[in-house]
């Protein structure tokens, strides 16, 4: 099923149908928009016919100079089986061969209130955000001191209860059990909640609890930026933890890598202290201060000065 169709940006923008209303659940696959200028002027060797077309007062006013026959030749070329849709910009009026030419090959022909520009940049945001890659996580995404932190781990090592703990010291739930991703950028991970189990968190020995119904709108947020990644793990004696930080563990997410700290689970550990604690360190770190190294250098700078007193 398409993630997005002609008829999705329709109702998004607001904009007008002018013709080919057959054509409005065509997909768009791609947020790349085009403005088809040398096209305009006849040359259609490499066309994007994929892509969103935006007519602007350039390219309405250079399509005026031309004779009618080019102009309908030209307009009937730009309405091809792949083109998901036309769009006029500034409300500008509308040429009658193409209206004729969108209607005939059933290609959505749409007017909009916007400027060229402005429209292009809204649309290539929307679209970017709707086809970016997506997968789904089995964890718990919390908001915690402006941090999205994804706390995954196997099922009932308290993630649920953990998360729980999280809500009523402040922090926001975004996700409980499925964390949806998509990849925005490069590096920009967001994560949201499925819509069919939104706000909603599962208790073992209670069952699923409306977290907004019970803790109010400021408990939840409806998606967030994923920075960190807490990996909960049964304690295991013959395993070795980290004790200084010096190391940073990645976990790789479509193709981007968050920071990950694997936290050790055993009695008489407060999870959730520990996770606002490994959040915090993370802003600490990003804004240049970081412990685990300072430790290091003094440490490596009291050995050198008594190997210097032994000489």
């Amino acid at each position: 099923m398409p993630k997005v169709r002609t008829v999705d940006i329709i109702e998004k923008f607001n904009l007008e149908l002018i013709s080919g209303e057959e054509g409005i659940n065509r997909p768009i696959t791609t947020s790349d928009l085009s403005r088809p200028a040398l096209e305009m002027a006849g040359y259609f060797e490499y066309y994007p016919a994929e892509r969103i077309q935006i007519l602007g007062k350039t390219e309405l006013t250079f399509i005026e100079k031309l004779s009618p026959r080019e102009r309908a030749e030209r307009l009937e070329q730009l309405c091809t089986d792949l083109t998901p849709g036309i769009i006029v910009s500034r409300s500008l009026d509308v040429p009658a061969e193409l209206i004729e030419a969108a209607e005939r090959e059933s290609v959505p022909l749409m007017r909009a209130k916007h400027k060229t520009t402005r429209l292009s940049s809204h649309l290539t945001n929307y679209l970017e955000g709707k086809l970016a890659p997506t997968t789904a996580v089995h964890g718990v995404l919390v908001d915690i001191y402006g941090i999205g932190v994804l706390i995954t781990g196997k099922s009932g090592v308290g993630k649920s209860e953990t998360a729980l703990e999280l809500v009523k010291r402040g922090h926001r739930l975004v996700a409980d059990d499925c964390v949806e991703i998509r990849q925005e950028d490069q590096d920009t991970l967001v994560g949201e909640s499925p819509e069919l189990i939104e706000h909603l968190l599962e208790i073992r020995g209670i069952g699923i609890i409306n977290v907004m119904t019970l803790f109010g709108a400021g408990a939840i947020r409806t998606k967030k930026r994923i920075s960190l990644n807490i990996d909960l793990e049964l304690w295991d004696q013959n395993k070795t933890y980290d004790r200084l930080g010096l190391e940073e563990e990645k976990m790789k997410i479509i193709d981007t890598d968050i920071t990950k700290m694997t936290i050790p689970v055993r009695p008489g550990r407060n999870l959730a202290v520990i996770i606002e604690v490994a959040a915090m360190n993370l802003r600490l770190k990003r804004m240049g201060m970081n412990a685990a190294e300072q430790f290091s250098n003094r440490l490596a700078d009291v050995i050198e000065d008594g190997e210097h007193e032994d000489l």
